[in-house]
């Protein structure tokens, strides 16, 4: 490829359009790389940018990436004030997109130190560590108070409460609306931890797109980039109550991230909306008496992202609903005798699409082995069932 057409490439954008599906997979992982930087205020250098095409194209490995940025501030000779900022979000950007090409996860409060651990990578001496000490932080969105986290001492013990709450709840039964709140609170839990000194809303933010690709969904990666600090916002405001101020917990800001993120629909992502007091110049509706219950009033209220293309998938959606069914047990219900067509036309196409999953995936030839929606299948029910 040309230098120039390159440099035209450099924002990522143009990797929409472009045909091979694993440059458009790296273009978007960089995309919530570089933009999850701003939750800090971070920017990174035309180096990162000019490294990253060269990665998409796939020139040089992410490892590759990660060792020229590691030599490129090793042997800079000239510095300025900004550089170690700036190295910090090149060298978190690199290692953000090296974990989102990982498949890999386990919904464990391990998992939480490790993804904190390899996202700060060379960054910081204590990556991976949980914070010793109680904070504080002033906050923009809250006219300079601070959210109230989570002690040091309990840390660990809280966070491996709140995984094992999310692990063993049951989402069957719930509305799409019921789900996406629940997200919410499961994300504003594992946030309000505050488990590290520096870098919890990145952590956070790795740490929840590869478990919802773990529940079936192809996150969009684009939500994260373009909204990362209005997603930091709505996680503060959502954790935040000031009786004495007339100010609840808010978690509608943070459902309308996640109906976009999950659902594809349109909701205004505002960070002025949230800023306590803030009022709209033309209802004169002050944000801050919102309660903390799901205040969704989108008029794209549409599962349509979520349906499944083949119509062999829909009718086992409907099938399995809330049950656990064996093979058999499928195909009686949607009317089939061929097990190898409703293997190749049915099953495996909802497997692939993060539709249904195997109850014991460790053993696909389990004695007892069943089927079952995923929490993407369960959503897909909801509209499909209307």
């Amino acid at each position: 490829m040309a230098d120039n057409t390159k440099q035209l490439y450099i924002d990522f954008d143009a990797y929409e359009q472009v045909k091979e599906p694993h440059k458009r997979e790296k273009a978007s992982a960089w995309r919530a790389a570089i933009g999850l930087q701003q939750v800090d205020g971070l920017k990174v250098s035309d180096y990162l940018k000019e490294t990253a095409v060269r990665h998409i194209e796939g020139e040089i490995t992410i490892d590759e990436v990660r060792e020229q940025l590691r030599t490129y501030y090793d042997t800079k000779v000239a510095h300025d004030s900004d550089d170690a900022l700036t190295e910090e979000a090149d060298r978190v950007a690199a290692n953000i997109t090296k974990l989102l090409s990982e498949r890999s996860f386990s919904l464990t409060a391990l998992e939480v130190l490790h993804t904190h651990k390899h996202v700060f990578e060379g960054v910081f001496k204590h990556a991976g560590e949980v914070r010793p000490m109680d904070v504080m932080k002033k906050e923009w969105v809250l006219r300079g108070e601070s959210v109230t986290y989570g002690r040091a001492e309990d840390i660990l013990q809280a966070l491996k409460y709140d995984i094992e709450q999310e692990r063993d709840f049951n989402y069957a039964g719930l509305s799409t609306d019921e789900i996406i709140s629940h997200i919410a609170d499961f994300t504003c839990m594992l946030w309000q931890n505050h488990p590290f000194r520096e870098g919890n809303t990145r952590t956070t933010a790795v740490f929840l797109i590869k478990y919802l690709r773990s529940c079936g969904f192809t996150v969009c990666n684009d939500t994260f980039a373009e909204n990362s600090w209005y997603f930091r916002n709505a996680l503060v405001r959502a954790n935040y109550s000031n009786p004495m101020r007339g100010v609840q917990k808010d978690k509608s800001f943070l459902v309308k991230f996640f109906r976009n993120l999950l659902l594809g629909e349109e909701n205004e992502l505002k960070n002025r909306y949230m800023l306590v007091g803030w009022q709209d110049e033309d209802t004169h509706t002050s944000t801050h008496t919102s309660s903390d219950e799901n205040t969704h009033t989108s008029t794209h209220t549409s599962n349509e992202k979520l349906m499944p293309k083949s119509e062999n998938v829909r009718k086992l959606v409907l099938a399995i609903g809330r049950s656990e069914l064996n093979v058999k047990e499928m195909m009686e219900c949607v009317g089939l005798k061929n097990r190898p067509n409703f293997m190749e036309y049915s099953l495996v196409p909802a497997i692939e699409g993060g539709y249904v999953r195997l109850k014991f995936p460790e053993s696909p030839r389990h004695p007892r082995q069943k089927y079952l929606l995923t929490l993407k299948g369960l959503l897909a029910l909801d509209g499909l069932s209307r």
